[in-house]
């Protein structure tokens, strides 16, 4: 295993939209949504494990998650949890992750990756990231991950390639980005074989990362830099702590990838969904005769068909009569929601919080 491979891993984000059993104090990453005995984090922890030496492995999170973190992965040391004082979005925690590493190893090479994603074919994953290391170790790029659309999706972001900017079978050169599209729109990228879908992973040696926010995002940059040698220190919570509120609130994909001259695509296919929504668990999700998705062990559905059921183990339910619906049980808080209108559970987790954002949200 290559030691100057290292991974960080995103785990900051609150999982609104899996309302009700992602909540504020306990956000998705932290919980076993697919029944498989192990977290999101878990999982996206031992993947990488396979890549990286565990001690060259970083989670960044919200300052109050740090703990469990430390109790779901054993692996790795409190110094390897970079805990932010609020959320700033994702450039501002690569920033940071860039300057601890570059203390420790200035030859690293980075993979960075979401903590919510599922990977059907590990195997083929691990390939594609080794891959990935491979050229980026030895060019001046920034390399991120394209997944072939499946379907028009409006949930995702879109890359589009340059065809004639091709390096080996896999990888393009990026022509541009799209944020996430209307329904039309998603039809004309699928059909025309130039756009993929955004993957939200990452592969760049650290000096090439760094360079770039030199140049394309040095306000936030230059806040990190001002204080290297308090990173990896005692110092480093107080320092963080108070230039955090000073950072840009901004993504690595404005920030950065859209910008830079630099970006190309590794187009891949290793069986990839961002589990956003309900319905995206959904798709992944192993279905019964009338394409339920059942996650319980007492749960009597009649003439009900396409819906997704969650509930605690220790509750009995039965449905009648529903059509492509999400319904879940956290004991507190039940959600019964159309699978169409799923992108509404944020504004139901919204006006909930206006009523008692401690208790339910």
């Amino acid at each position: 295993m290559n030691k100057n491979n290292y991974c960080v891993i995103m785990a900051g984000g609150v999982g609104s939209r899996f309302w009700p059993l992602s909540r504020k104090t306990y956000p998705k990453q932290f919980i076993d949504i697919l029944g498989t005995g192990k977290t999101f984090l878990q999982h996206t922890f031992e993947r990488f494990a396979k890549i990286c030496e565990a001690e060259n492995i970083f989670i960044v999170t919200n300052e109050i998650y740090k703990s469990k973190v430390l109790e779901q992965l054993p692996q790795i040391k409190a110094n390897q949890v970079l805990g932010e004082p609020l959320m700033r979005n994702t450039a501002p925690c690569i920033a940071y992750a860039n300057y601890k590493i570059q203390k420790l190893n200035p030859n690293a090479n980075i993979i960075v990756a979401p903590s919510d994603h599922l990977i059907l074919d590990e195997n083929e994953f691990i390939d594609v990231i080794n891959n990935g290391l491979e050229f980026t170790k030895n060019s001046d790029t920034l390399l991120t991950l394209g997944m072939k659309p499946s379907r028009p999706e409006t949930g995702y972001g879109y890359i589009q390639i340059n065809k004639e900017e091709k390096i080996g079978t896999s990888i393009n050169k990026v022509k541009t980005f799209t944020e996430k599209p209307d329904i039309e729109t998603a039809k004309m990228f699928q059909e025309s074989g130039e756009f993929f879908w955004n993957s939200g992973i990452f592969i760049w040696s650290l000096k090439s990362i760094m360079k770039s926010f030199e140049i394309n995002l040095n306000e936030v940059n230059s806040l990190f830099s001002e204080g290297i040698q308090n990173l990896n220190t005692e110092k480093e919570v107080e320092f963080i702590n108070k230039i955090y509120p000073k950072c840009k609130n901004i993504s690595i994909d404005y920030g950065i990838m859209e910008k830079a001259e630099n970006v190309y695509v590794y187009l891949a296919d290793f069986g990839w969904s961002d589990l956003g929504t309900w319905g995206s668990l959904y798709e992944h999700s192993r279905l019964d005769d009338n394409n339920n998705a059942v996650f319980g062990d007492n749960v009597f559905l009649y003439d009900s068909k396409n819906c997704i059921v969650n509930i605690p183990k220790n509750k009995l339910i039965v449905l009648q009569g529903l059509d492509d619906y999400i319904v879940v049980d956290s004991n507190d808080a039940l959600l019964v929601c159309k699978k169409k209108d799923e992108q509404q559970i944020k504004k139901f987790v919204h006006d909930i919080s206006k009523v008692d954002d401690e208790k339910y949200i």
